[in-house]
């Protein structure tokens, strides 16, 4: 059976999809291809290439992402996610989607012609990194002439991408939008934050009746972007969440 994997954007909460693709290699569900924007992309590539869940959470962690040594300078962002790239190769048999096992679409927004791009083929790393440059925090990436900031400006749930490439679509969402109130918003990034929310909310939620089998931990909406001091909160939630989805659903992904 082909089952193809479509991976939110999320930031922190990203992390929950590591804990529901350890319950699919658990349950022998593997993916033919992956689709992915923002947390969900560099999680597709790191987990095509091999790696087990649990050694990207553990890269992921140790990732020291605001590091005063990867502050940006003369750059628009307050972090530079160029000086990701070393780290990020070295988890890479080469920099080129082919050292992948499964095929994988990564998005990312073209800052400078406003127009969505899906990266297939040729350089992996800094597509990626691309990808999950979230706009105003990480600085956007050069890849040619171009500059790119995070898929999940115009596809932060890349289902579309994989619609007709496999016989059934697990969405993993971990983006969940709520009513919130005034008093919330305390600092101009959790504003930022917000209305990233409500755009990626307006376009997403709509493909979830294209899916087979939707993963979206409810868990997940007492956690922010950039909230890293929960991760391994955030990769229980996405773990127990796709066990009780499953059992749930079992028929669905058996017909």
């Amino acid at each position: 059976m082909e089952i193809g994997l479509a991976l939110s954007g999320g930031g922190a909460r990203g992390i929950a999809h590591l804990g529901a693709l350890q319950v699919l290699r658990e349950e022998g569900i593997e993916p033919s291809i992956i689709s992915g924007t923002s947390a969900g992309a560099i999680i597709a590539a790191f987990y095509a290439s091999g790696m087990q869940p649990e050694d990207i959470f553990e890269f992921i962690q140790s990732t020291e992402i605001f590091s005063l040594k990867k502050y940006a300078r003369n750059k628009p962002g307050f972090v530079d996610t160029e000086k990701f790239y070393d780290r990020f190769r070295e988890c890479f048999s080469s920099d080129n989607f082919a050292a992948l096992s499964i095929p994988v679409l990564v998005t990312a927004t073209n800052l400078l012609s406003g127009s969505p791009v899906v990266f297939t083929e040729g350089e992996l790393v800094r597509p990626i990194l691309a990808s999950a440059a979230f706009p105003g925090v990480f600085a956007p990436v050069q890849i040619g002439d171009n500059y790119y900031i995070d898929g999940g400006v115009l596809n932060n749930f890349p289902v579309d991408l994989i619609s007709g490439k496999c016989k059934k679509i697990i969405g993993i969402y971990v983006n969940p939008f709520e009513k919130r109130a005034y008093k919330d918003f305390k600092r101009s990034l959790s504003i930022l934050e917000r209305a990233y929310q409500i755009r990626a909310a307006h376009d997403s939620l709509s493909k979830f009746d294209d899916c087979t089998l939707v993963i979206s931990p409810e868990g997940l909406k007492r956690f922010n972007t950039f909230d890293l001091n929960d991760l391994e909160a955030i990769y229980q939630l996405g773990y127990e969440s796709t066990l009780r989805t499953l059992d749930a659903n079992r028929s669905i992904l058996d017909e």
